[in-house]
């Protein structure tokens, strides 16, 4: 039986890999992002032609209580959530507005409690599920002109360790995925060419990470031991 897997912020980069290694292993999609329905449309019909799955695209805003709410209300099983939804922003703290640590903390945090405390319930069900969270080396070591980013994936990585522990009963793994730099349309908005490039010296191996060695990564876990829960498996070439 084709494995239910809800995967958010899912139109393009990581997200977008993520639906494609899932569904190229058989599994049933659910698939969300906020803006970009019309190229979410089009990659949820690609996916299903080409793998003979079932894939559905929503739009919803994962940071909004109501918004994922109103997705779970269609939703009555789930084996998989993975949590990829997420925005940045690169710049000194004190020129940060209210507003965009709200939006960034909405996104990157409070999304990670709305999915769970839906798909939880229907989990424990079955005594079976798998959570994937979408972190950052960030999250562990922090980032000068990225704190609200950092810091909010610092939470990503304490609740992914707390609900693993409080979840582990239950048959459900919780686990983050620690990315370093991964060549995306969001890190390509946010840095230069130059930037790029220095990051890409700093790295043991010479390069930025793939979207497809994120998503490669994420399958192993959803297929993992169920005894690996509570990790923070970083993902980064070697760079922190």
């Amino acid at each position: 039986m084709n494995r239910k897997v809800l995967i958010t912020g899912a139109a393009r980069g990581i997200g977008k890999a993520l639906a494609e290694g899932f569904a190229k292993a058989g599994d049933d999609l659910i698939l969300t992002c906020i803006k970009s329905k019309e190229q979410l449309d089009m990659l949820a019909k690609e996916l299903s032609e080409k793998y003979g799955i079932k894939c559905r695209a929503c739009t919803c805003d994962m940071g909004d209580y109501d918004s994922v709410k109103k997705l779970f209300g269609d939703i009555n099983d789930i084996d998989i959530v993975i949590n990829n939804a997420g925005v940045a922003f690169l710049g000194l703290l004190t020129d940060m507005e209210k507003e965009d640590w709200d939006r960034l903390m909405s996104t990157n945090l409070d999304s990670l409690f709305y999915t769970s405390k839906f798909a939880i319930p229907l989990m424990i069900k079955k005594h079976c599920g798998k959570i994937i969270n979408i972190s950052s080396v960030w999250g562990s070591v922090g980032a000068s002109c990225e704190v609200a980013y950092s810091a909010s994936k610092g939470g990503v990585n304490s609740f992914t360790k707390a609900l693993a522990k409080e979840l582990a009963p239950s048959g459900i793994q919780v686990n983050a995925i620690a990315c370093g730099v991964v060549d995306t349309d969001m890190n390509r908005k946010h840095l230069s060419e130059e930037d790029l490039k220095e990051l890409e010296d700093e790295i043991p191996m010479g390069r930025m990470g793939e979207a497809k060695e994120v998503a490669d990564l994420a399958l192993l876990i959803a297929d993992a031991p169920a005894y690996m829960t509570g990790q923070i498996i970083t993902l980064d070439g070697g760079w922190i």
